[in-house]
């Protein structure tokens, strides 16, 4: 269950960060194609945009690295862990197993009674 809760919240951060990628490129290339626009507001937002996107991208990096020291510190306590108690590790998935089991077993049985 939390694995799925995992995978969901990688998926959405990976797209997040594509999103933002994308963003970046686009507002870039907007920049590159209002460069001929000479006017002194226009020269002005270009700097603000200029500004605000480098400290999104900023801030980006440092939330990316954030989470994937938070990533690495959690693998690092569990792998220690089940290192250091393998027969609990064992135990847990054991039990695991059995009340996934019980739930799809439940599920099939359920839906074969509702036919």
């Amino acid at each position: 269950m939390s694995t799925n809760s995992n995978q969901n919240a990688s998926v959405s951060r990976d797209k997040l960060v594509e999103d933002v990628k994308v963003l970046t490129k686009d507002v870039q290339d907007l920049l590159k194609a209002t460069a001929s626009v000479v006017t002194d507001k226009a020269a002005e937002a270009r700097v603000r945009v200029e500004e605000s996107l480098k400290v999104a991208q900023d801030k980006l990096s440092v939330v990316h690295e954030n989470v994937r020291a938070k990533g690495q510190e959690a693998f690092a306590v569990t792998d220690g862990y089940v290192r250091d108690n393998p027969w609990n590790a064992v135990g847990i998935a054991a039990g695991i197993g059995f009340l996934l089991g019980i739930g799809f077993s439940a599920g099939a049985f359920l839906r074969r009674r509702d036919d």
